[in-house]
């Protein structure tokens, strides 16, 4: 709102302006929630107009055409998709245009999944800027800064997009001018925050053009034409002309670039070029006219990435955790709220929910997940204040889905409106820890889940029950949160798409959860520990033993029971100290990370507690900086599932779940925790980029800063493994994850930083973040083989757990269907095989004709549909989760009944 005030609302009122004015010039406008802030609150009917007629015209283009630029490397696809779609939808129903081109040119690094995902959107090229400025400068001294980019390994040439580079002047204009001390190029200064100058008069406005310097104007622009043109096949260059927070006042920047323009194409012959204000497709369809053969580039991404030897852009990929997490948890709820909403109105075309209302509050969701995609959102590279409004918006439109959720399911139960229900998504506390209350769980996935829930509850003498009075498996035991709450851990099944009811009743006599008993063991001192053998105790459950060592309070080992491998296993918390003083030294910063040395071990005593039950078994560490210690600064809760005769539990029990507690960190600490095995891993790590590929990371040596060089970011997904077994992290948020030793994976959990850069001072970007995180990671071990299969689901049984809702009891509320169905049991429910995933079941509510003729015909004439949205239309997105060859059985072809 405050870049709107302070220029963003001026740029497209000027630009259209003075596009009017003169017909050879031409501009590109990028994000649309900027642009749709102008078009909703400030354009005038006749601005309209003229957008409706620049874009036909093809002198005013959309470019990408998403909410935002996402970033590249912390992203999840869905929500690449979600953000871009949303952006997509409100320009085809508006103008009946789809964008044809990205300009990726500020995300810090490019990932090969954005290729990929742009040749699926219809893209026609391809341009991204920030890759290692090493590999740059390489490309371009031998013009391979252009190539045909086959993103996906799987879909290699029929999804390749044609892409360029951007040389190494980047995207913004180079202002030096060699005949005066003042700027060039930027006429119409830079914006000012948070009021635009009353006079007009902007700091740094360049020398204006007039006939005294115009021919030296024209020499310094034609010399970089020149320069540009060698770094390329063709003779076509792309200049780009303009910048971050750049038109605002474009008269003062069109009329100084006209007189340049006109002047160098008069005097064409002297300085051998012609220029022409063009815009993205102008320049593509220029060098695709030339008819040249391009060489392909593989599915290998441009991650991570440096802009000089000491600074690596790694530190944004853990930055911000808590938003990370949240950014992720509201995505989550919303794939949820879709398909919930989507079977509601299918199913029960009369319901009392008023469904422009619902479609509003899932919008809500929508923009605010969208937006915090954006290159500067969920990265953690914003001030704290434009934190805020993510964060802000994020909780409102979680706020409103968990609403809609509540209100469709007393719809469906005819329950009295006045019942209160406590809404409450993945989080212990239930809004009331009553023992008396109903729990609804809605399963968000395409296949039957079984896992747990943990519900908060005041006391250990509880009872579980199904909708049908039937007891259910469950286990009770004291919280680490609180001395006076207790976690209710419920095994729920539930299958496809549906909910179940679960009611939690005080003990009367008959079956009781079974309670989780702890022993807890003397805190040990880490710098005394003896080595003697024989003080080791296991955990075990079907899949695992993990054995803990008495003498340190540490883990030891994990057996695999099945083949009976056991794989050394070590975990400790470490911390990067790194310098905050730019006279000292590299800094670390919400993008950058350097380390000044290697990682510290953080703790010298380490306590122990384990609670063990027939369901759950717990396991708490907690890390203190000495024997002596109040408080620990980490802590580990790490929880092993068995699951009772009759249920299917092969996807619970092969699953390590890690809570991890990290923070308040002291200042200028990066916090990482290392995990280190037997496995001959030969320091190779795999990643993947955003949750759809893995990307193969073998470590690099590097004159300087090889451990920041050698982070990667994990979105969803890294391992190590050897010949025969692998070890797999899966995150519920992405972090920063490296290999620093052989058989070794370290994640980068937390950061807290400042220093003294001028630049982050003025911007307020130095991550003094004095927060606590709570990331979850499941660890998967076992061979190859089996953690294929299993890796792919756990990964979306990790990101999409059950929503839970809450309410209380009374009397005698009608019993909950188990499925949206109203009671008809004989309607399956939905089902896709463990190799896809339903990626997307939503009303997205577009209005537009799916005749495209019919479309465009309706807008040049301005009768686009107005009123009602359109609920009629299903948005249904199915995604093959496996790459060709990956699997003998998940990676084949699957037939899907679309019905």
């Amino acid at each position: 709102q405050e870049s709107m005030h302070a220029y963003a609302a001026n740029v497209y009122t000027t630009v259209v302006e003075e596009l009017m004015k003169g017909k050879q010039r031409k501009f590109i406008a990028v994000e649309q929630e900027f642009f749709r802030l102008w078009w909703d609150v400030v354009a005038t009917d006749t601005q309209k107009q003229q957008v409706h007629q620049l874009l036909q015209e093809g002198r005013l283009e959309f470019v990408i055409g998403g909410q935002v630029m996402h970033d590249e490397a912390v992203t999840l696809i869905d929500d690449q998709i979600l953000q871009l779609t949303e952006g997509h939808g409100f320009l085809y129903e508006t103008f009946g245009f789809r964008p044809q081109f990205s300009w990726h040119v500020d995300p810090f690094g490019a990932s090969a999944t954005t290729p990929t995902l742009f040749a699926l959107a219809g893209f026609n090229a391809h341009l991204i800027s920030r890759i290692d400025y090493d590999l740059k400068a390489d490309m371009q001294k031998n013009k391979k800064l252009q190539f045909v980019w086959q993103g996906s390994p799987s879909l290699s040439e029929r999804q390749e997009i044609f892409t360029h580079v951007m040389d190494q002047y980047s995207y913004c204009t180079p202002s030096q001018l060699p005949f005066s001390n003042r700027s060039g190029f930027f006429w119409n200064g830079f914006a000012t925050f948070p009021d635009p100058p009353k006079d007009g008069v902007y700091p740094n406005m360049s020398l204006p053009v007039t006939d005294a310097n115009l021919h030296l104007y024209a020499q310094t622009m034609v010399a970089n034409i020149k320069e540009r043109a060698a770094w390329f096949r063709t003779g076509d260059v792309l200049w780009p002309w303009g910048c971050d927070k750049q038109f605002f006042n474009a008269s003062v920047q069109y009329s100084n670039m006209d007189l340049l323009v006109d002047y160098i194409n008069k005097h064409s012959g002297e300085f051998g070029v012609t220029v022409q204000y063009a815009t993205v497709s102008d320049y593509f369809q220029a060098v695709y006219s030339r008819n040249l053969t391009w060489e392909i580039r593989d599915s290998q991404d441009f991650l991570p990435y440096s802009t000089e030897p000491f600074q690596a852009w790694t530190g944004f990929y853990t930055s911000r955790s808590t938003l990370k997490g949240i950014a992720r948890r509201a995505s989550s709820l919303l794939y949820a709220g879709e398909s919930f909403f989507t079977q509601y109105v299918r199913k029960h075309p009369e319901g009392s929910v008023c469904k422009c209302k619902a479609l509003k509050q899932l919008q809500s969701l929508r923009w605010a997940v969208s937006e915090v995609q954006h290159h500067d959102g969920i990265t953690g590279t914003e001030s704290p204040k434009v934190k805020d409004m993510y964060m802000n918006n994020l909780m409102y439109g979680m706020f409103n889905v968990k609403k809609l959720m509540a209100s469709i399911i007393f719809d469906i139960n005819n329950a009295k409106k006045n019942g209160e229900v406590y809404t409450s998504v993945y989080t212990k506390d239930s809004g009331k820890p009553d023992v008396d209350q109903y729990v609804v769980v809605y399963n968000p996935l395409a296949w039957n889940i079984t896992t747990f829930v943990t519900v908060s509850v005041s006391s250990e003498a509880v009872s579980v029950y199904d909708e049908l009075g039937r007891s259910v498996p469950a286990q009770v035991q004291s919280s680490v949160e609180s001395q006076s709450t207790y976690d209710l851990y419920i095994l729920v099944a539930i299958s496809g798409l549906s909910y179940r009811k679960y009611s939690i009743k005080p003990l009367n006599g008959k079956q009781s959860a079974f309670i989780g008993r702890s022993i807890k063991y003397k805190r040990r001192d880490l710098t005394r520990a003896d080595q003697q053998r024989g003080q080791l105790f296991p955990v075990v459950n079907s899949c695992y033993q993990i054995v803990f060592d008495q003498n340190t309070n540490l883990m030891h080992s994990i057996t695999e029971r099945e083949t009976n491998q056991t794989v050394q296993f070590t975990q400790e918390f470490l911390e990067y100290h790194v310098n905050g003083d730019t006279m000292k030294g590299p800094i670390s910063d919400n993008y950058l990370f350097a380390p000044n040395a290697s990682a510290v071990p953080v703790s010298k005593a380490v306590g122990l507690e384990v609670m063990s039950g027939s369901l759950v078994t717990e396991i708490r560490q907690y890390f203190y900086s000495n024997v002596t210690s109040q408080d620990y600064i980490y802590a580990v809760y790490t929880r092993l599932y068995s699951v009772p005769e009759g249920y299917d539990g092969k996807l619970l029990c092969h699953r390590i779940e890690q809570e991890y507690s990290v923070g308040p960190l002291e200042l200028n600490r990066e916090a990482v925790l290392r995990t280190s095995t037997n496995l001959n891993t030969r320091q190779l790590l795999y990643t993947d980029n955003n949750g759809y590929q893995m990307q193969k990371r073998p470590f690099k040596a590097y004159v300087n800063n090889t451990v920041a060089r050698n982070y990667y970011p994990m979105v969803q997904t890294a391992y190590i493994e050897d010949d025969t077994t692998r070890l797999m992290l899966l995150a519920e948020r992405a972090h920063g994850v490296s290999s620093q030793g052989n058989g070794q994976v370290e994640v980068m959990l937390h950061r807290r930083l400042w220093n003294n850069l001028q630049w982050d001072l003025n911007n307020n970007l130095t991550l003094n973040d004095s927060s606590v995180v709570r990331p979850v990671i499941w660890l998967i071990l076992g061979p190859k083989a089996v953690t294929n299969t299993l890796y792919r689901t756990s990964g979306l049984a990790l990101e999409h757990r059950p929503v839970v809702m809450f309410g209380a009891l009374s009397g005698d509320k009608p019993k909950l269907p188990r499925r949206l169905e109203q009671n008809s049991v004989h309607d399956s429910p939905i089902t896709v095989p463990p190799n896809l995933h339903l990626q997307t079941l939503s009303i997205p509510g577009w209005k537009y004709s799916s005749n495209h003729a019919d479309q465009v015909r309706s807008i040049r004439m301005g009768k686009q549909k107005q009123g009602d949205a359109d609920f009629s239309r299903v948005l249904l997105r199915i995604r093959h989760l496996y790459e060709v060859g990956e699997d003998p059985v998940l990676s084949q072809p699957v037939m899907v009944d679309l019905k």
